[in-house]
């Protein structure tokens, strides 16, 4: 019936009957081994006979436990990318890359939508209604999740080339502009004197319009060239502030681990900050910056898209925190709309061969295009007070996103959607038509609404990622049975028997205070661990046993 466990040393006090208690513990073993709750301990007496006595507690067999239920594990299934949702400019592209590196299609292809999004920036939005003036800037975050061996790095690095050379020509085009300025400015400076001249002339003339007049062609020097700027990687917000003020059009911020920037934004002082990218994912409110040693900067529209990858653990710590009521709860990992988390490859090839040099300078070209682009050349309109020229849809393309919008507007009010979910699913109101607005640029650089194959697309790659969606948040689904998993991990490494408290202080992932009682919960109720409370005065420390066979004591 019974089955022994390692001895513990322990001290006791015999009493008159032949009852040991125990000195250090509340708990009493009677002289045929059996345990018992000594509810009113006495102080020991001088004349009591102590005694060191070897103590082998002892478990249940596990027959006598109730019937232990598996917890559920593995993760929610994704669909796989189909190459086909990316622009034609674009396919070959990232199918060359994907194969050539061996890595899931979906990570080129998120970071090169993204990139897109921010070459586009504010250039041209979309009214995804039919007269309402609702207008959406096709803004994107993205986020890429996998092991550190799944070439997340140097997949987000060979689809940011098209940025980079962006980066390139305007650096160029900088330095040209900075050469003609100071020649500008020597000119300046030798006319200074004439100016001079003419203003005292004036002035003994008595003629003040004049001489006022050559102190305003005096002052009228040429300013100060700005740099095209396309990206950054590790700016505090107030430069990211005046280099957007120099770039009303847009930024991206690159970040190779996403965890780093995310936990950033969760100190104490950055709340600043974290509402400035907040408000700069929209891509439309203007922002200020008082600072001391900066002073004002004025920021027209911040306009920010972010890509960056991040590894699943992190991943997961990350949003049980924020999900149990941590300071993030506040809907900006939900803004990375673009967040994939693929199965990993199970097979491998040895890919050695030159790039695709011909799918490389198409995308280059998109890149060019889309950089410069003429809304009139669009069809785009701009009426009197609006800050961007703008497309609709085409009618069947409308008719189509006014039935998709009704679906998921019906989802979103079921009331049966945990919150993370509901407030990721709810920016895809957004999603829907910044992606069809890239497609159509993408693809067709003529005049003409957004067209129903493009809309067709992105509504395709909202399905795409609400599937990813659901692994990435499954911890957020059920951050309970996540942390129990976790517990059941740990479980052979724990004492017998254990406390709440013995968890808790080794600082495993999942499992702080709130983790560790919700994981306890769960084990009892699937019959992998049950708890004593001890009866007696003050607060009981209820010590948990294991079920034998887990801890692998079982024969």
């Amino acid at each position: 019936m019974f089955k022994r466990a390692r001895p513990v040393i322990a001290r006791y006090r015999k009493d008159g009957a032949g009852n040991l208690f125990a000195l250090d513990r509340r708990d009493g073993y009677r002289p045929d081994g059996s345990q018992f709750k000594f509810d009113d301990p006495k102080p020991p007496e001088p004349d009591d006979d102590y005694q060191d006595v070897r103590t082998e507690p002892e478990y249940p067999d596990p027959d006598s436990w109730s019937a232990m239920e598996p917890l559920p594990s593995g993760m929610p299934p994704v669909s796989p990318f189909d190459l086909d949702l990316l622009p034609n400019t674009l396919r070959a592209w990232i199918g060359d890359i994907a194969e050539r590196m061996q890595c899931p299609e979906d990570y080129p292809a998120v970071s090169a939508i993204v990139c897109l999004s921010s070459v586009v920036g504010r250039q041209v939005g979309i009214r995804p209604k039919r007269q309402d003036d609702w207008t959406v800037i096709p803004n994107l975050w993205g986020a890429i999740v996998g092991r550190p061996s799944l070439l997340k790095t140097p997949s987000l690095q060979e689809t940011m080339k098209g940025i980079d050379a962006l980066e390139a020509r305007a650096r160029e085009e900088h330095e040209q502009d900075q050469t003609t300025f100071a020649a500008d400015q020597m000119i300046s400076e030798a006319r200074a004197k004439e100016f001079k001249a003419e203003i005292s002339k004036a002035l003994k003339a008595k003629n003040l319009d004049l001489a006022h007049q050559h102190a305003l062609d005096a002052c009228a020097d040429a300013a100060q060239p700005k740099r095209r700027r396309y990206k950054t990687q590790d700016s505090t917000v107030e430069k990211l502030g005046e280099l957007l003020r120099d770039n009303p059009r847009g930024m991206l911020v690159y970040r190779d681990e996403l965890i780093g920037f995310l936990k950033s934004l969760d100190q104490e002082g950055r709340e600043g900050s974290r509402a400035f990218y907040l408000e700069a994912w929209n891509g439309n409110g203007g922002f200020t910056f008082d600072r001391i040693g900066r002073g004002t900067v004025e920021i027209e529209a911040a306009c920010v898209s972010i890509i960056g990858g991040i590894q699943p653990g992190p991943l997961n710590d990350y949003l049980a925190g924020v999900l149990r009521g941590g300071a993030g709860d506040d809907g900006l990992l939900q803004r990375f709309q673009l967040a994939v988390w693929p199965d990993a490859p199970t097979k491998w090839r040895n890919i050695d061969r030159w790039p695709d040099a011909r799918a490389r300078q198409v995308s280059r070209e998109v890149f060019s295009r889309l950089d410069q682009i003429d809304p009139h050349a669009l069809g785009a309109t701009q009426d009197d007070g609006d800050a961007i020229p703008w497309l609709r849809f085409a009618p069947d393309a409308q008719e189509a996103f006014d039935e998709w919008r009704a679906a998921l507007e019906s989802r979103l009010r079921s009331d049966d959607m945990h919150p993370a979910m509901e407030s990721h699913l709810a920016k895809y109101r957004s999603l829907a038509p910044s992606l069809a607005l890239l497609f159509r640029l993408a693809d067709n650089p003529g005049t003409g609404p957004v067209d129903l194959h493009s809309l067709l697309r992105a509504l395709a790659w909202c399905e795409y990622l609400e599937t990813h969606s659901r692994r990435i948040y499954r911890t957020a689904l059920d951050v309970d049975m996540a942390s129990a998993l976790e517990l059941s991990r740990r479980l052979p490494s724990l004492s017998a028997p254990f406390t709440a408290k013995d968890v808790y202080r080794n600082h495993w992932r999942l499992l702080d205070r709130t983790g560790t009682a919700a994981a306890i919960v769960i084990l009892e109720d699937f019959g992998h661990i049950r708890g004593d409370q001890p009866s007696g005065p003050g607060r009981p420390t209820i010590r948990y046993q294991v079920r034998p066979d887990l801890r692998g004591t079982r024969e």
